[in-house]
């Protein structure tokens, strides 16, 4: 008996002992797991600017447990992160190492993962003249719109949204878009605006912000060209003309729909000089989150759906993926500018629509020069018939004469054998109204250098005229101070985390120096030529199509 009762005290003790060793495995295994746990989803964290498997291991060190991580796994692309680990702890037994089982095994493991869910792309596409050799326009439309469908094909409705901004010289908005901003309206012709260098320091354009409105000129052509109306044939900023909408010129802002995207890349047509950093500018200010209340106002008006009405996310979202597709194949040429003495106000030019014809104003005729002897009266020149009057061409008036010839003498036969000249002068109006033009009206109907050769070339010093009313008009931003702008620009996406992506399409060295600078590593740019350029925009596709986060 006694015996048996040694045999069953002993029973109890081991068992006692058994559960003791097990609640010491438990708690020894729950820390792991725990800083497992821990320790994969700091290091997941697209905001962890630390390298991951350090986040890892800093974590187990910390808690006194780095001997026992076994392994760490990171998987990580553009908007993706995935990081495993496992660890393996020996728990010494107290009790247990009587039965032969000296150590318990405590293993963990932990993944965790963190991608992104929505995704906001701006595609910054050139559309200058250049892009009108070598098929280059239409490859571009093939392979934008194959990028619209692989993206829209593999997004869940509503979680991506797509702006495309066409750029030339300039960057067009449509009047509806532009007139939601802080912009003084000096004409209603056209819809750019004039960055100074300052604003591509930051990627936003506020709604208070103040904008100068681009004048609508033509700072190229020496004739007098105009459109199928009263316009000038090739302004920098395209006009807005109701009779002719201009969807492939005009910023197409937060769609999802693939065709009115694909509808909008086939309207895209080649013109102009090459501006990458106001595409740029376009590009990320569409994606920054200070444009929120215009897209308000926007979805408000029916122009964007509802679903984009919280767009574009803040910068600080961490499962919104912001991307810029930025496309050129060239470089950075002059953009030009009207100086503001020339911008707002009357000019001196006088324009009779029904003749069409100029009058220039010089001032008073202090010389005479029309020879009627007061030199106190207004002095126009008419530069379509090289006079100088003391009127615009249409209002005043002149004599006009006509001669008849009255039969004097008759033959008796009736028929007259002898006439006399017969003058009549009468006083008529001229033909037609003269309006003075304000610089606006001027600029947009007459190219400025055609307005230097016509109406003050003749009648003034060649190099006056020109310094006078081409130089003292005319500013301009060389090619080197652009390429200076293109890189605060993108410098200022890259640091709000801003994915840029930069194509050349067949471009030269200086464009391709641009292009590699803004891209968010060597990987994100693509040097291509042909058909190609269809390769890079399903490789970015590709890319992108990875940030979605699985549900």
């Amino acid at each position: 008996m006694l015996i048996f009762g040694v045999y069953v005290f002993v029973l109890i003790l081991m068992v006692a002992g058994i559960g003791i060793d097990l609640m010491r495995f438990e708690r020894d295994r729950a820390e792991l797991q725990y800083t497992l746990d821990r320790a994969v989803l700091a290091a997941a964290d697209l905001e962890q600017t630390l390298d991951p498997q350090a986040v890892v291991e800093d974590y187990f060190n910390k808690s006194g447990l780095g001997d026992y991580l076994a392994s760490v796994t990171v998987t990580e692309g553009l908007g993706y992160r995935v990081v495993s680990a496992t660890a393996n702890s020996e728990v010494d037994t107290q009790f247990m190492h009587m039965t032969g089982v000296e150590t318990l095994d405590a293993p963990g493991a932990s993944t965790a993962e963190e991608r992104i869910d929505s995704v906001e792309i701006s595609l910054v596409l050139d559309v200058s003249g250049s892009m009108g050799s070598n098929n280059k326009i239409n490859n571009l439309k093939t392979a934008a719109k194959e990028f619209v469908d692989t993206m829209v094909d593999n997004t869940e409705d509503g979680k991506m949204s797509i702006s495309i901004v066409p750029y030339a010289t300039q960057v067009s908005a449509t009047e509806g878009f532009l007139d939601r901003f802080n912009i003084t309206r000096l004409h209603s012709e056209s819809n750019c605006v004039n960055f100074e260098a300052a604003d591509y320091n930051n990627t936003a354009i506020t709604p208070g912000q103040p904008l100068n409105q681009t004048m609508h000129f033509d700072p190229w052509n020496s004739s007098d060209r105009r459109d199928n109306g009263t316009n000038v044939l090739s302004p920098v900023c395209v006009e807005a003309d109701e009779a002719w909408e201009d969807t492939g010129r005009e910023m197409l802002v937060m769609q999802k729909d693939r065709n009115t995207l694909k509808d909008f890349i086939d309207d895209m047509y080649a013109s102009g000089n090459t501006s990458i950093e106001i595409g740029m500018k376009w590009g990320t200010a569409l994606l920054d989150p200070a444009l929120r209340p215009i897209i308000v106002d926007m979805v408000a008006d029916g122009e964007v759906d509802a679903v984009f009405s919280d767009r574009p996310y803040s910068y600080d979202t961490g499962d919104v993926l912001k991307v810029v597709v930025l496309m050129t194949d060239g470089q950075n040429t002059t953009q030009y500018l009207i100086n503001d003495g020339f911008r707002a106000g009357d000019s001196n030019i006088w324009w009779n629509e029904q003749e069409q014809k100029y009058s220039v104003y010089t001032g008073l005729d202090v010389d005479d020069e029309d020879n009627d002897g007061n030199v106190l009266e207004p002095l126009f020149y008419w530069p379509f018939n090289d006079s100088w009057n003391d009127h615009a061409y249409g209002e005043g008036t002149y004599d006009e004469t006509t001669i008849s010839y009255d039969c004097i003498s008759y033959r008796r036969n009736g028929s007259c054998k002898r006439y006399q000249t017969v003058e009549t002068t009468t006083t008529v109006d001229e033909p037609g109204t003269a309006e003075l033009l304000t610089y606006a009206q001027l600029w947009a109907q007459t190219p400025v250098k055609a307005n230097v050769r016509m109406n003050y070339e003749p009648w003034m010093n060649d190099s006056e005229a020109w310094s006078d009313w081409y130089y003292a008009v005319v500013d301009d931003v060389n090619s080197s101070a652009k390429n200076t702008r293109a890189y605060a620009i993108c410098d200022a996406a890259k640091a709000q985390d801003i994915i840029v992506f930069t194509i050349g399409f067949e471009a030269p060295y200086s464009g391709r120096q641009v292009l590699m600078n803004c891209a968010s590593s060597d990987a994100h740019f693509f040097d291509v030529d042909g058909v190609e350029i269809a390769d890079a925009f399903a490789s970015i596709a590709t890319s992108i199509r990875k940030l979605r986060l699985t549900q």
